[in-house]
């Protein structure tokens, strides 16, 4: 499960531009900096509100094809660990610098709470709560987030168990009915792919579950396949059912989300493949921003919760105060997110030992 040192072109680069922006959605999603500042510049405040979410799609193709790049990065799968210690190694990754960045947001919101009045700081947490947060269950179990984005790590750890438990499940048939197609596993994830453009994707109160968003994850895992393939027939035949699966499903019912992943999927295809950017290096301060990006998505609500805080109390209408007080707290956001990655992420689960299986925004 260990990947090669060589970094992909690209991939950081798009991280980084993806957490930035999430950040600022929920910047301008939460207030009370935000309405301020809408006053004065509504269009901005207004589309990040509305379209800044959208950028969760290129975390979703991004983990899909990280995913494939280390379970199956020939379009079969190749892992050797059992199922369950790999998955249960992907719920240690992803909860160490998870629980930390909870904490503080639950210790935040307990500062906050009995002077700051405000929709957006969390009320105090039960047990069940935080039992359900630490089981990454809590949007299934109808449970108050204690803190954004903590959804999205609970659907990242659903995808890729959901994609180790095919891939295990189809290697398992195939070894006791070897006439069965070599290709059983992605045939499996493909029908499963299908499903959620079609119709799961399509069903809002699936919301809360992985198979709402297997679709872009799933693009993402082709767009993998197209780009390591050894064969040119190869790579159209995968960038073809990338194409007629998007088209398809963009043909029922269109959504701009949806849009944007088959944008990126190819867009990747062409990072990993262009002679242009085989060599292409980013900006060093955007390729760190996107090392880090993981650690900045689990620790900015606390941070943009306390700058929010700070502002209305001393500044409540001063449009300057508002607008300087946003960009700090990105700036801030950006700081603890380095501590963060520093101090918990980027230490091993154990020593000798650094797997990276497929997280899409660490």
């Amino acid at each position: 499960m260990r990947l090669p040192d060589l970094r992909l072109p690209g991939i950081d680069a798009l991280k980084g531009l993806a957490c930035a922006l999430i950040v600022w959605h929920h910047l301008a999603f939460y207030g009370p900096m935000s309405d301020v500042v809408h006053a004065a510049w509504p269009g901005l405040i207004s589309w990040l509100y509305d379209y800044g979410r959208m950028a969760v799609q290129v975390f979703l193709v991004l983990g899909g094809f990280l995913a494939a790049r280390a379970l199956a990065p020939h379009g079969s799968a190749s892992f050797t660990q059992a199922p369950g210690r790999l998955i249960f190694r992907r719920y240690g990754r992803l909860m160490r610098p998870y629980l930390v960045a909870l904490a503080v947001s639950v210790l935040v919101a307990a500062l906050l709470r009995p002077w700051f009045a405000h929709p957006s700081v969390p009320a105090a947490p039960s047990l069940a709560q935080l039992v359900g947060h630490a089981l990454l269950l809590q949007d299934v179990l109808g449970q108050e987030a204690l803190s954004a984005g903590v959804w999205y790590v609970a659907i990242d750890f659903q995808l890729f168990a959901l994609s180790v438990a095919v891939l295990a499940l189809a290697r398992g048939l195939r070894q006791r009915w070897p006439q069965l197609p070599a290709q059983l596993d992605v045939g499996l994830l493909l029908l499963l792919a299908l499903a959620s453009l079609l119709f799961f994707n399509r069903q809002p109160g699936l919301d809360m579950t992985g198979l709402y968003f297997l679709g872009a994850y799933a693009l993402g895992m082709m767009a993998c396949w197209a780009s390591t393939m050894p064969s040119q027939t190869a790579r159209r035949q995968w960038l073809l059912a990338m194409a007629w699966l998007g088209a398809a499903a963009l043909l029922l019912d269109f959504r701009g989300r949806l849009l944007l992943a088959v944008a990126v999927a190819f867009g990747l295809v062409w990072l990993q493949t262009s002679a242009l950017f085989q060599f292409w290096r980013e900006p060093r301060w955007l390729a760190r921003l996107g090392q880090i990006s993981y650690s900045v998505f689990l620790i900015h609500f606390p941070v943009c919760l306390l700058a929010n805080a700070g502002v209305s109390h001393f500044w409540p209408t001063h449009l300057a105060a508002n607008a300087l007080g946003m960009l700090a707290a990105f700036l801030l956001s950006l700081l603890a997110g380095a501590l963060l990655y520093r101090s918990v992420e980027s230490r091993p689960l154990r020593a000798g030992s650094a797997a990276r299986a497929g997280v899409s925004i660490s």
